[in-house]
């Protein structure tokens, strides 16, 4: 299932990202896609508090992975802009996250496209301007993690 709304505000990408968290379950990864500034990390943030995390959430732009624990399910957040090739990969434990049952938000996932699973969530964001965006979320293969029915009739037309 594939579906495209328009957000007007940070705060309606807040609400998507939170309605994304409460309709996944161990195991899922969700891939992002966008520009620089798209809002890849503040629709994570609302993900995060979607899954009952209560803390900050920040760019994990020079750490690669940051871990938000302590909610329904942990949620680790990827920043792949810097990998390059499977060694620069494998060096971010990548795989071993996916081992650990949590959620996995992966920003720049185009960058390790071949390493993603069949059942990925896609997310992509376009910045339509200052505030609005076209967030298109893309669920096209099976997926036993994701409660797609629900998110989808959550988010309506």
């Amino acid at each position: 299932m594939k579906k495209t709304v328009i957000s007007h505000s940070e705060r309606e990408t807040d609400r998507l990202g939170f309605l994304l968290g409460q309709a996944v379950n161990s195991g899922c990864v969700i891939a992002f896609y966008g520009d620089l500034g798209a809002g890849k990390t503040h629709f994570i943030a609302g993900l995060a508090k979607g899954l009952g995390y209560k803390g900050e959430t920040y760019s994990p732009t020079f750490a690669l992975v940051n871990e938000y624990l302590g909610g329904r399910l942990p949620l680790y957040h990827f920043d792949m802009y810097r990998i390059t090739g499977w060694e620069d990969l494998y060096s971010t434990g990548f795989f071993d996250y996916m081992e650990l049952g949590g959620v996995l938000a992966v920003e720049w996932s185009e960058n390790i496209e071949a390493a993603l699973p069949e059942n990925v969530i896609r997310v992509t964001i376009r910045r339509l301007d200052d505030q609005s965006r076209e967030i298109t979320v893309d669920s096209t293969a099976e997926n036993a993690c994701f409660k797609e029915e629900a998110f989808f009739e959550t988010i309506g037309d």
